[in-house]
Order: structure tokens, then C-alpha cells, then sequence
């Protein structure tokens, strides 16, 4: 009994501690796309049943101190349904200069982005272990999927290597997110 206590005290201490961390990080950044409003659907070109083309993404309302953004793409609702123990991720990119207002359209799937304004940026991995976008793709079972396009402004240019993992990268901006927004879009596949 004394040890259940215990357990259930450390579970809703780490609970607390979780809830609070989330709180300290304010959700204040305006996320958008030029192809899709939020909760908006994603178009079938932008799947990886279409041509598997990155949606652009545009950011603003940045804190201020913000020295470097990341983006992360993932699909929680895998997890709702049972299909896998954790979100699926999309895409992945980090290194972003402070001074970009967001990603092109049909950006490369180069680990290294070259693009002018995105100098440094990085293609993380996907939830293939691929680098680059890797868009909806989920089976026509009737769910509808939501991909969060989640932006984090930093207070350090973290300087990350090539290869990092959703994962790998939320660990390496720990302690170091000044704010986040997201952008929230919907696919659902259907068997003609």
C-alpha cells in the first residue's frame, strides 16, 4: 500500500512537472500556408498519395530574443487510434535563420536546404528516417488524420548537425523554446 501511495505521488509529480513545463512555453506564434487555413484540409498534391510536394509555411508574430526556428510535422491521431505508440512524423527541420518568414512550397528533400534567406537550415528525419517532407499518407480506413505543423523560436543558435530525429531534436531545444504556433491540417484517404 505505502508503495502504490509513493508511485501514484512520483506519477502525478511527474505530471505537474509536465503540465507545468508546457505552460512556461507560450503558444503565441501565427502559422499559416498559402494552400490550406487551419483545420483546413490538405490538398491531394501535397499528399504522398499525390506528388508528395511540401506544403509552404509562413510564420510570424516571432518573440522577441527569437535567434533560430525549427519546424516539426507530425500526426497524433495514429496514436488515438491505435495504430502506433507514438505520433508519425512528417517532416522535420531545424537550424532555420531568425530572419526567414517561413519555407517555400516544394522545398528539396536535400538534407542541406539551399535556398536563399534559409542558409544553415537543415532537412531532419522523418518518421521514415529519410530526410525532408514526407506528406499524408494515411490508409483509407475512414479516420480523418491531422498533421500539426508546429514552429518553436529559440534563444540560441543551437548550430545542430545533419540527421536529427524528432526526437533527438526536441531534446537538443530543451530549455531553449522562447515560444511555439501551429498550424493544423486535415487528410483523409478514400478509395475511389
Amino acid at each position: 500500500m505505502k508503495n502504490s501511495i509513493i508511485c501514484l505521488f512520483a506519477t502525478l509529480g511527474l505530471i505537474y512537472a509536465a503540465a507545468t513545463s508546457a505552460q512556461e512555453v507560450p503558444e503565441t506564434i501565427t502559422v499559416t500556408s498559402s494552400i490550406f487555413e487551419h483545420h483546413g484540409m490538405v490538398p491531394e498534391e501535397n499528399s504522398a498519395y499525390g506528388d508528395n510536394i511540401s506544403i509552404d509555411i509562413g510564420w510570424s508574430n516571432l518573440p522577441e530574443g527569437t535567434q533560430q526556428l525549427a519546424l516539426i510535422c507530425d500526426d497524433p491521431v495514429v496514436v488515438e487510434i491505435g495504430m502506433m505508440e507514438s505520433p508519425f512524423v512528417h517532416w522535420v527541420v531545424y537550424n532555420i535563420p531568425a530572419s526567414a518568414s517561413g519555407l517555400p512550397g516544394d522545398l528539396s528533400d536535400d538534407v542541406q536546404i539551399s535556398v536563399a534567406g534559409l542558409e544553415g537550415a537543415i532537412n531532419g528525419n522523418n518518421g521514415l528516417n529519410r530526410a525532408g517532407y514526407f506528406g499524408p499518407r494515411p490508409p483509407a480506413n475512414g479516420h480523418l488524420h491531422a498533421y500539426h505543423y508546429r514552429v518553436y523560436a529559440l534563444d540560441n543558435e543551437l548550430g545542430l548537425e545533419p540527421g536529427l530525429n524528432k526526437e533527438q531534436l526536441l531534446e537538443a531545444m530543451d530549455g531553449h523554446i522562447l515560444a511555439t504556433g501551429m498550424l493544423m491540417g486535415h487528410y483523409e484517404r478514400v478509395e475511389l
